[in-house]
């Protein structure tokens, strides 16, 4: 059985920085694509960031560009989100989630593809 646990959320001011941990069990880690996705109160869940865990490609969402870096440590089956420069409006529940299904090509940003999903870590920025 595939569980994803997420950690590292917090509270920090406008500016600020923070390091989301994504650890995973029970699947083969570096074959798959995986992503980071955020859901804001009263908002749709919505893609941040994604990695082919096999090749390391990586893409993000054009709200954090420049601010958020993905990295993975495969010893350790653990996905990474440093997340820097923190706006309020990243304020926001923090998933990570693994789609299982992909095969070959880009990662998919779409939320439907991801088939396995970690329980979440809220991040509050504040002003």
């Amino acid at each position: 059985q595939a569980q994803l646990v997420e950690s590292g959320g917090g509270s920090v001011q406008a500016g600020g920085s923070l390091r989301l941990s994504c650890a995973t069990t029970g699947y083969n880690y570096g074959r798959y694509c995986m992503g980071w996705f955020r859901q804001a109160p009263g908002k749709e869940r919505e893609v941040v960031a994604t990695i082919n865990t096999r090749n390391g490609g990586t893409t993000y969402d054009d709200s954090v560009k420049g601010r958020f870096t993905l990295s993975q440590d495969n010893a350790k089956n653990t996905l990474y989100l440093q997340m820097n420069s923190l706006k309020p409006e990243d304020t926001a529940m923090y998933y990570c989630a693994a789609d299982r299904r992909f095969t070959s090509g880009l990662c998919s940003r779409e939320l439907g593809k991801y088939d396995y999903w970690g329980q979440g870590t809220q991040v509050t920025v504040s002003s």
